[in-house]
């Protein structure tokens, strides 16, 4: 592929252990870059013709069982460092957790950051998704962002650029969060750590985090709350395969053992058509799916 890499590149790499489902596929090619300068060669000498798709932690995102086309870039332990950068800014790597920026803050008594605790991806992942929690979203914190795009180029894109809407961003395909800005206000570091722990506490009563889960599954509708709909549905329990709606929040989709990534998205797509017949509402799918079926 690149001549000069400093990174690992990976060819027919295994996703399922990479991912929170622990199903799906392989990735044709995985590469981990050494560092942005990496990730940026990487991809100008890509042939343009090759698909490229960001990986995270694995939450939010259903790998199909046909495997990934094309490469999936994988950010590493040299994206994932948190800094600050004044009293209320944080500069975040795209690697970096929602537990790690959200733990940084505190450490420098930054509040207004609590809500990244408990939102399960790293940067790159809920930056491009504006992904939210707890009333607030990323678009509440964010100042810019930095990405590298397809061609190898890297750009700022500030706020006010980047098109949010509830969990959309217009960031194009196969572009890399790569760092992001997050402005906080001055706060004390005992209250946000008492936050922390009461969204944490929230968290662990009201979701399965301890099954093999990815995360929300579908998008709450305008006035409506989608856990809500797929309970009245009738579909808290309902399985296909190995596959079950959680008992503990009907939101969530488990796999309890030998799911295949099929019968994740089958059951989905079930919980979709009896939603809209039980209440005439269409769900909009939340978690990325992604891959050959």
């Amino acid at each position: 592929m690149v001549p000069s890499l400093q990174g690992k590149l990976t060819p027919n790499a295994p996703l399922a252990p990479l991912v929170w489902f622990k199903s799906g596929g392989t990735a044709d090619w995985l590469f981990e870059p050494k560092d942005v300068a990496d990730l940026q060669d990487f991809l100008a000498n890509l042939a343009p013709d090759i698909p490229v798709m960001a990986l995270g932690l694995g939450s939010n995102l259903i790998v199909r069982d046909g495997g990934v086309p094309g490469v999936v870039i994988r950010l590493g332990k040299a994206f994932a460092k948190v800094e600050r950068v004044d009293e209320v800014t944080l500069n975040c790597g795209g690697g970096a957790s929602g537990i790690l920026v959200s733990s940084t803050a505190r450490d420098n008594a930054i509040a207004g950051l609590e809500f990244l605790r408990s939102i399960p991806g790293t940067v790159g992942g809920f930056v491009r998704m504006n992904g939210g929690a707890y009333g607030r979203e990323v678009k509440d914190v964010l100042i810019d962002c930095d990405i590298v795009i397809r061609s190898g180029e890297i750009a700022t894109m500030p706020l006010s650029e980047l098109g949010y809407t509830y969990r959309h961003s217009d960031l194009v395909d196969g572009c890399i969060v790569v760092a992001a800005r997050f402005r906080g206000q001055p706060g004390d570091p005992q209250a946000i750590q008492t936050e922390m722990d009461r969204i944490s506490a929230a968290r662990e009563a009201s979701q399965p985090l301890r099954s093999k889960t990815g995360g929300s599954t579908f998008k709450n509708p305008e006035g409506a709350r989608a856990w809500e709909l797929v309970d009245k549905a009738g579909c808290r329990g309902l399985a296909v395969g190995g596959a079950q709606v959680s008992e503990k929040h009907t939101n969530f989709l488990i796999n309890t053992g030998a799911a295949t990534s099929a019968d994740i998205e089958k059951l989905g797509e079930e919980v979709r058509t009896r939603v809209k017949a039980h209440s005439g509402v269409d769900l909009e799918w939340e978690i990325k799916r992604i891959g050959r079926t």
